[in-house]
C-alpha cells in the first residue's frame, strides 16, 4: 500500500524538513545531526553515551519504558515460569538496546538503508516477540482472573452482556460470517504495518502512525497484566444454548486462538482498538492516496470486527468500549507526540526520529 502526497496534512516542505531535506542539505544534516560521531565516511569512529541518549526519540522512550515495565511486573510477580519470562525479555531487551546503540549511537550511518532497515525490523521483532510472551507473562505477573468482576461490571453499568443477548443468532453461517471478519484483523495489521514502515517515504506520517501504534498495542499489553481474563467464552461456558459452529475461517480462527493468543488479553480489547485507531488514522489523512480510497472500508471492517470479538464470546461489552477509548486515545495522542518530537528535533539538530528509507535499487541519478 504506496503512501503518496494528494494535497494532504503532510506537506512537501514537512517532509524535506523530517528528512533533514532532499535538495542537497542531506549530508550536511546528517553530519550534523550526529556530529562528532560521524566521521567523513558515514561511520563513527568513537561511541558517545551521551549523545546517544540525547538522540534517543519518543517511541525509543515507549519502548524502553515498556520493556521496563515488563521486567518490574516480572520480578514483583508470583506466577509459574517466571524466571524463564525474565530471560526472554531481558533477551528482547537487549537486542532493541543493541539495536540503538548502532542506529542512534552513529556506529551505522544514519540514513542509509542498512540502519533504517534493521531500527524497524528490530522494533517490530522484539515487540511482536513479547506480544508471544504474554501467553506465560500474564500468568507469572497476575495468575488471577478477573472475568467475575468485568461480567459482573457489564450488567450492573450496561445491564446486559453482548455475547449472550447475540447467542439467540449463532448458526453456522452467522458464526462463519463473523469468523472471517475476525480473521481479517489480522490482514488490516498487516497492509496498514507493513507499507507505512518499509514504503512509505513520509516521515510525518510515519511518525504519527507509530507513535499512536505503539501507544495503543503496548499500553494494551500492560493493563493485561493489571485486568487479565479468559472472555465469555470461558467463564460463562455452559451458560449459552447455542454452540458456535463453522467451517473453514472459524476453525483458522480457533487454531489461531489457541497457538498464538495470550489467552487472558482480553482488556482491553485490541481487536476493537486496532481496527479502530486504522480507521480513524485513515479517516484523518483522507486526503493522502491510498487513505481517500481506503478509510471508508476500514471502517466498515473495523465494525463487523469489533461485532464479532462480542459475538464470538472473546470479549466483554466493557472492553470492547475500552478498546475504543484506547484507538481514540492513541490516534490523539500519537500525532501530538510525533508532531512534538519532529518540532524538538529540527530546533536542536538532532538525527530526525525516521529517517526516509530508500533503498540502493530505488535511488534515483540525482541521488
Amino acid at each position: 500500500m504506496g503512501i503518496t502526497d494528494n494535497g494532504g496534512q503532510s506537506s512537501s516542505s514537512d517532509r524535506r524538513r523530517a528528512s533533514g531535506g532532499r535538495t542537497g542539505g542531506t549530508g550536511a544534516a546528517l553530519s550534523h545531526a550526529l556530529h562528532p560521531l560521524a566521521a567523513a565516511d558515514g561511520l563513527a569512529q568513537t561511541f558517545s553515551a551521551s549523545a546517544w541518549v540525547k538522540n534517543f526519540a519518543s517511541q525509543d522512550w515507549i519502548a524502553i519504558g515498556y520493556f521496563g515495565i515488563l521486567l518490574v511486573a516480572l520480578c514483583a510477580g508470583h506466577g509459574p515460569n517466571r524466571s524463564v519470562c525474565l530471560e526472554r525479555v531481558s533477551a528482547d531487551f537487549v537486542i532493541f538496546m543493541l539495536c540503538l546503540a548502532l542506529v542512534r549511537g552513529g556506529m551505522l550511518r544514519w540514513g542509509g538503508a542498512a540502519s533504517g532497515l534493521l531500527y524497524r525490523t528490530t522494533f517490530i521483532v522484539t515487540l511482536l516477540s513479547s506480544f508471544f510472551q504474554l501467553r506465560e507473562i500474564l500468568p507469572a505477573v497476575s495468575p488471577w482472573s478477573d472475568d467475575a468482576t468485568i461480567y459482573a461490571f457489564d450488567l450492573r453499568v450496561f445491564g446486559f452482556e453482548p455475547s449472550v443477548a447475540l447467542d439467540r443468532y449463532v448458526t453456522p453461517v452467522t458464526t462463519e460470517w463473523f469468523a472471517f471478519f475476525y480473521f481479517l484483523y489480522f490482514l488490516i495489521l498487516c497492509v496498514h504495518v507493513l507499507p507505512i514502515v518499509y514504503v512509505n517515504k513520509d516521515p510525518v506520517l510515519l511518525g504519527r502512525f507509530a507513535i499512536g501504534t505503539l501507544l495503543m498495542f503496548l499500553t494494551a499489553h500492560v493493563v493485561y497484566m493489571i485486568v487479565p481474563g479468559y472472555g465469555p467464552y470461558w467463564y460463562l461456558k455452559g451458560t449459552f444454548a447455542h454452540e458456535l459452529q463453522g467451517g473453514t475461517f472459524w476453525r483458522v480462527v480457533r487454531e489461531t486462538v489457541d497457538a498464538g493468543g495470550a489467552q487472558k488479553d482480553i482488556f482491553p480489547s485490541l481487536h476493537t482498538a486496532a481496527p479502530t485507531f486504522f480507521a480513524i488514522f485513515s479517516f484523518r489523512h483522507r486526503k493522502l492516496v491510498p487513505f481517500k480510497y481506503t478509510w471508508p472500508l476500514v471502517a466498515f471492517l473495523a465494525t463487523q470486527i469489533i461485532i464479532a470479538t462480542m459475538f464470538l464470546r472473546w470479549h466483554y461489552l466493557i472492553d470492547v468500549v475500552a478498546g475504543l477509548a484506547l484507538a481514540t486515545c492513541a490516534s490523539l495522542l500519537g500525532q501530538r507526540v510525533a508532531d512534538w518530537e519532529q518540532a524538538k528535533r529540527e530546533r536542536l539538530g538532532l538525527q530526525p526520529a525516521w529517517t526516509p528509507l530508500v533503498y540502493p535499487w530505488s535511488r534515483s541519478a540525482e541521488d
